[in-house]
């Protein structure tokens, strides 16, 4: 790192689509460390960010694997100021067909992921009477979605928790947000035929889907001291699917 009074941002889920964005975006301000499920993922973050940050494996459903990669950061002597909270998963089935493993996986990793990474960050940035926690919803939370009681649950989860939060640790210069993503464009889209997109696209009035860029510069300017007064909020970046 050649400027070594940049902040440490710590950003989970960062090997692909919106995750690996926001790295890329953190990292022109930060040095950033990236997490994935895997030794690849984590290899591919490195090669990335290069000197601007590296990768390394956190699973958020795993306390051990939680704990390791903290251990890690504290032998680097590493403390994260910014915490972007990205790493989620789907397992999508309506509720009446739904298996006990497919709820519990996804709040497992999506909401108690979360209460496994923030935890630890508390400390260092209460310390340093300074910190940005943001954490990455979607725009069911607000809206629903038939088939995805689990995921809407953990998303809906993540912004009472935000708000909650902000309101614990505002006192101490920390502010907590959400950002609430639409239809982005990422891999999952990309296997999507002309038709769906579409129908997709028909319902947001800006009539096209979002970049995975568009959610990292919103991440990045909550992270900012330009949003020091901003704190329990939710922004939403749907191209106008959702208005609150």
């Amino acid at each position: 790192m050649s400027d070594v009074s940049r902040r440490t941002a710590l950003v989970t889920g960062a090997s692909r689509g919106i995750g690996a964005a926001i790295a890329e975006v953190l990292s022109q301000t930060c040095f950033v460390v990236g997490t994935a499920t895997s030794d690849t993922g984590a290899s591919a973050i490195t090669e990335r960010l290069q000197d601007r940050g590296f990768g390394m494996v956190m699973k958020v459903d795993d306390d051990d694997s939680v704990a390791a990669a903290y251990d890690v950061l504290g032998d680097r002597e590493l403390v994260p100021l910014v915490l972007v909270n990205n790493a989620g998963i789907t397992s999508d089935n309506l509720l009446m067909r739904m298996k006990t493993e497919e709820w519990t996986k996804v709040i497992d990793t999506n909401l108690n992921g979360l209460y496994r990474v923030v935890k630890p960050v508390l400390r260092g940035m209460m310390k340093a009477r300074w910190g940005r926690i943001i954490n990455v919803s979607s725009v069911v939370a607000r809206m629903g979605n038939p088939g995805q009681s689990n995921y809407v649950a953990s998303k809906s989860g993540i912004e009472g928790f935000t708000r909650s939060l902000a309101q614990e640790v505002g006192s101490r210069g920390i502010t907590v947000n959400a950002v609430a993503p639409g239809f982005i464009e990422t891999d999952m889209t990309a296997v999507l035929d002309e038709k769906q997109i579409e129908m997709m696209t028909s319902r947001i009035p800006l009539g096209t889907l979002g970049r995975v860029d568009d959610v990292a510069h919103a991440v990045a300017f909550l992270a900012s001291e330009q949003a020091r007064y901003v704190t329990g909020e939710t922004l939403h970046v749907n191209g106008g699917l959702y208005m609150a």
